[in-house]
């Protein structure tokens, strides 16, 4: 409403005794008057303030703004995802910032914009007037969102509410296919107290569905994450379908783990009678496990499973364990000591009957048995004298020891075949399973990053 203006040149005006007016005029208006100078009229208020006095003078904010009860408030909400800030697998609780926004008719904030300057929207303080009570239902956590005092009002009472959050919700996260994880997480927009049975609001979409989906104008795409796309589940319900960037987890986890197993491999090439093998095996060992105790902070930890990249290096140790130990018996096999018994007849004809053939290309790689030995021969019946009869005895003795020894330097040659055999069969079975590990593995993440 305009205040009225006190009409002082009019009663100057009709009053000739100037020095009478005066007395009831202020002192800055008397002398202007006296001077000669006009006096202008005084400046009525602006139409925002009328416009915001006239709104909001009788306005009921603890009611909803409808003049029958039976109306149906519709509220459209809209939201646009600005970051993801932060994945907490371990406590299932997905961290974003979105830009959020609320439309809905007021009806009691309704005007003529030609009796205002023809002003058609003004800003209000939220406080002042009623505002829809839409909460996510996934909430487990006020975020540290800046506080927005205003709200846009239209001369046809529609209100908007444009406000960023950071919305901390729950959301079932399945790291299993980590560090390749795609996460689809629930923001249930819903009324608080006016539930849908009352039919006092109803929630709609602001966008389309289609223009919602791949809205990816304002996201900040820099981080760990990226943003997919934005599914409308149901009217109330938006799916935010966020996939992890994997370069980083690849180059500090797995290109790691991928190089000590090539090295385990390529230890196999040193000489199994060398004790070299074992000390390289046993390094490798103990460099792996200093090096899962540095990537177990790196690994997401949750009560519910284990991704796959855990299982992975768990199998790699275990693999590095088991070259470990075919090692130790491969040299144990080689260094047979002299007394060892013969090889026995069954792992002759397995080894070095049937399967040398198909394991050494050249028979001579994987070690031979020593050839005849050279029987000495005497024939005819020594005569002779005593002195000559001692020379023989002596001979015989140690045409015998060397006999023997040359027996015993057979069952060393036979042990260290076998074990040569054994050693290229091992390798290629441990070869086969690691090859067969990793494809397996590299076909899941594939086709886990592409789908």
């Amino acid at each position: 409403m305009a205040v009225p203006v006190f009409p002082f040149p009019t009663l100057i005006a009709a009053s000739p005794p100037s020095h009478c007016l005066c007395w009831f005029m202020p002192a800055w208006v008397c002398i202007m008057h006296l001077a000669g100078s006009p006096v202008l009229p005084l400046v009525s208020n602006p139409a925002l303030r009328r416009l915001s006095h006239s709104l909001l003078a009788h306005y009921q904010k603890g009611t909803r703004p409808v003049r029958d009860w039976r109306t149906t408030t519709n509220v459209a909400i809209d939201l646009m995802v600005y970051a993801i800030l932060s994945v907490d697998e371990k406590n299932q609780v997905l961290t974003t910032y979105i830009w959020y926004r609320q439309h809905w008719t007021d009806e009691f904030l309704k005007w003529d914009p030609a009796h205002f300057d023809n002003l058609t929207q003004i800003s209000l303080p939220v406080e002042s007037i009623w505002v829809p009570d839409i909460l996510i239902n996934e909430f487990v956590d006020v975020g540290k969102s800046p506080h927005v005092p205003y709200v846009y009002v239209s001369h046809h009472g529609e209100v908007q509410n444009l406000k960023p959050i950071q919305v901390m919700t729950a959301c079932s996260l399945d790291i299993y296919n980590f560090p390749f994880d795609v996460q689809n997480c629930s923001l249930t927009f819903t009324s608080w107290l006016h539930h849908s049975e009352f039919r006092d609001i109803n929630l709609s979409l602001w966008r389309q569905p289609e223009l919602v989906k791949f809205d990816r104008s304002v996201f900040m795409n820099q981080g760990e994450w990226e943003l997919l796309y934005v599914l409308t589940f149901s009217i109330s319900v938006l799916q935010v379908v966020i996939r992890r960037r994997p370069l980083f987890y690849t180059v500090s986890l797995l290109l790691p783990s991928i190089f000590l197993m090539v090295m385990d491999i390529v230890g196999f090439y040193l000489p199994p009678h060398s004790g070299e093998r074992v000390s390289f095996k046993i390094t490798l060992l103990l460099g792996y496990s200093v090096f899962l105790i540095i990537v177990s902070d790196t690994l997401p930890a949750t009560a519910v499973g284990t991704p796959l990249i855990g299982i992975y290096f768990v199998v790699c140790m275990a693999l590095l364990v088991i070259s470990l130990t075919e090692t130790i018996l491969i040299v144990r096999l080689v260094h047979k000591q002299d007394l060892q018994p013969h090889v026995p007849e069954w792992v002759k004809h397995l080894l070095l009957e049937r399967l040398t053939p198909y394991v050494c290309e050249d028979p001579r790689e994987c070690g031979a048995v020593g050839g005849t030995r050279a029987a000495l021969a005497f024939a005819g019946r020594t005569e002779g004298s005593a002195a000559l009869q001692e020379v023989l005895r002596e001979t015989t003795a140690i045409r015998q020891l060397l006999e023997k020894r040359e027996e015993f330097r057979d069952v060393a040659r036979e042990w260290l075949q076998v074990g040569y055999v054994l050693d290229v069969l091992l390798f290629r079975v441990y070869l086969a399973a690691v090859l067969a590990y990793s494809i397996t593995l590299g076909t899941l993440w594939s086709v886990w990053r592409d789908a």
